[in-house]
């Protein structure tokens, strides 16, 4: 394992986005998340059948938040982020995120722990 950051993604921005773009921003090619807190506008998840589930705000609360960023061939990175949130009416989902559509409502912060594969 290396280095540990913790950062802010800005409102408006997309969660799995925003975490790719930190690591960027930390020199990290790979990492884990190992822990996160903050709430979405609006949140999409993948099922099982390929399909998406919506879920509308106007805040969506992160309950649990797991994933990882690699770095791809081309140099670029790539984030698999899956959680589990919860509706303004309390409905839990989850499920793995689909980036670009998951925005930031007010403030979500997240630890990220750099790997270091052998």
């Amino acid at each position: 394992m290396g280095r540990v950051a913790y950062a802010r993604i800005a409102p408006n921005e997309d969660l799995v986005q925003g975490v790719e773009k930190l690591c960027l921003a930390e020199g990290f090619r790979n990492a884990f998340v190992r822990g996160a807190l903050g709430s979405l506008t609006d949140a999409c998840l993948g099922t099982l059948s390929g399909e998406y589930l919506s879920i509308k705000g106007p805040a969506v609360e992160i309950v649990s938040l797991a994933g990882e960023v690699r770095s791809r061939e081309d140099g670029s990175l790539s984030a698999a982020l899956t959680g589990v949130v919860a509706d303004p009416e309390g409905n839990v989902y989850g499920g793995p995120f689909i980036a670009g559509a998951n925005p930031v409502c007010v403030t979500f912060e997240v630890t990220l722990e750099e790997w270091l594969p052998a």
